[in-house]
């Protein structure tokens, strides 16, 4: 029957689900100490729990603030999970891991 999927079928989908790159774009307002805090939290986060499998771009909505119109940004520093999907949105300093890891589907639900 082919509308079901084998079990090595799934267990490849979820073996490349966990090797697959992250694609992250944080939108800060300048250095200010929020968005500094948010880098280092980010990268930190990124370091532990990513394995180098992760593409992060820091983008300052003075600078560019056509990108961050393009993502509907409200507030920042606002973290943009771009791939793998769904897509995902953090606002703050990024400073409380749980709801990070949450939010880039690296933490399970309980």
């Amino acid at each position: 029957m082919r509308g079901r999927s084998t079990r090595a079928e799934f267990e490849a989908a979820l073996s490349t689900r966990a090797t697959a790159p992250y694609v992250l774009r944080l939108y800060v307002v300048g250095m200010t100490p929020t968005s500094t805090r948010a880098i280092t939290n980010i990268k930190t986060i990124c370091e532990e729990h990513l394995n180098g499998r992760y593409d992060l771009e820091v983008i300052d909505v003075y600078q560019q603030p056509q990108l961050a119109q393009g993502e509907q940004i409200l507030a920042v520093p606002a973290l943009v999970k771009k791939l793998p999907l769904p897509l995902c949105t953090l606002v703050g300093d990024l400073s409380n891991v749980e709801r990070v890891l949450l939010g880039l589907d690296l933490l399970k639900r309980t």
